[in-house]
């Protein structure tokens, strides 16, 4: 029998409970139950069946058990398909499938989207979606919602997709743990965005370089305009995100002391605004109508938190008496630098719009069993009324457009 050099079409097989055979995700009938079927072909689909992941490497032994075949079948298989490229031989009697195989078949991602009504997580996920369609990646996605209980039934829902790897973006610290349980039990690779997780590879921001970038600004900002005197450094904080954004908050904090010195008078006030515009117009309402300050640095978790705060210093008329920094650069702060007179003097980018490229190359390395370090770190730019059309010079095509 003349053997090809590699096979011709993607294959996807998995064997489950020894007698259900799918091929490409479709159920095949056992060689017994039909006179069409080749047994020979079944058996080999069996041992094929047995790898059950890319890269994965099975002695003779490990494939006779999981394939439920003699021994002599499965070594005349095996050699069969080393001969005709279906795998690869490794060592004395170690096989695994081959670079070829792993190449055709389409891997299956899936995302675990954070699902905050945001244009944060809209271009991240768009992004994602550019980036899987031009690897021929397929995309699984699942919507968190922003909250924690269908964050962990997302979990269960990819899981049950028999995904190659998981990209999981979900804020709550607290549950962190559950989820990574549920990926490593389940043997899946994964990846967190910006909140860690146990075993996953981490993606996302640099917080307490970010944190450190605003904090500088603000020092400067206070310095030029109110000859560094400020009564009160106003921090809003996203405690449900965890210990690691927490740094974000604490590299403001060291930023703004390293370019003026504050007297013991200053108040250092934290509030939690969840990372939501309505929650943290509420909470600095009420702390404005407590507070007698006058000159009152502002530093954000994120953009929606500092949009948020600058429209309850506008709504009580104390507009001047603020300077708003926030992070990630979001189109809707963006627009707010280009207002005149505004309070809000910057924010950090994150460019979100580039995750999907950074996230699936991390991916498919994870795949490809190289090594990777335990944390990627984006990029971060500070962005200004100054420098925001150089960055973003296509902002008055997307507002034209919308």
């Amino acid at each position: 029998m003349h053997c090809r050099t590699g096979p011709r079409y993607p294959l996807h097989f998995a064997w489950q409970n020894a007698t259900k055979l799918t091929f490409a995700g479709v159920p095949v009938k056992d060689a017994d139950q039909s006179r069409y079927v080749v047994k020979s072909v079944v058996h080999a689909s069996r041992v094929l069946g047995a790898f059950q992941s890319p890269g994965e490497v099975l002695r003779l032994r490990d494939v006779v058990t999981r394939a439920g075949l003699s021994k002599g079948v499965c070594f005349r298989l095996l050699f069969t398909l080393h001969q005709c490229g279906f795998l690869d031989k490794v060592g004395e009697n170690h096989y695994r499938i081959s670079s070829e195989m792993r190449r055709r078949r389409p891997l299956r991602i899936g995302y675990a989207a954070q699902g905050q009504d945001t244009s944060f997580d809209r271009e991240v996920r768009a992004g994602l979606t550019r980036a899987a369609e031009r690897e021929k990646v397929e995309l699984v996605v699942a919507d968190n919602r922003y909250q924690p209980k269908i964050a962990l039934r997302s979990a269960d829902y990819l899981i049950r997709e028999r995904l190659d790897l998981i990209i999981e973006f979900q804020t709550d610290e607290v549950i962190a743990p559950a989820i990574a349980a549920k990926y490593m039990e389940a043997k899946i690779p994964f990846i967190a965005i910006d909140i860690p997780h146990p075993g996953a590879t981490y993606f996302g921001a640099n917080n307490y370089k970010a944190g450190l970038m605003a904090g500088h600004c603000l020092g400067r900002w206070a310095k030029k305009y109110w000859e560094g005197d400020a009564d009160e450094v106003l921090l809003i904080e996203l405690n449900r995100a965890g210990s690691l954004p927490k740094a974000r908050m604490r590299g403001m904090l060291a930023g703004v002391t390293e370019m003026i010195r504050m007297p013991e008078a200053t108040r250092t006030i934290y509030l939690d605004g969840d990372g939501q515009f309505q929650t943290t117009l509420e909470r600095v309402r009420k702390h404005l109508r407590e507070t007698m300050a006058k000159r009152i640095l502002v530093g954000a978790a994120n953009d929606p938190s500092a949009l948020g705060a600058l429209r309850a210093f506008q709504e009580a008329g104390r507009q001047n008496e603020c300077a708003v920094v926030g992070q990630n650069a979001e189109p809707e702060a963006r627009a707010e630098l280009r207002a005149p007179n505004s309070r809000f003097i910057a924010s950090v980018a994150y460019f979100p719009e580039k995750y999907g490229d950074g996230l699936i190359r991390l991916a498919l390395d994870i795949l490809s069993r190289k090594a990777v370090p335990p944390a990627i770190f984006t990029s971060h730019q500070i962005i200004t009324p100054d420098n925001v059309d150089h960055f973003y010079p296509n902002d008055s095509l997307l507002s034209s457009s919308a």
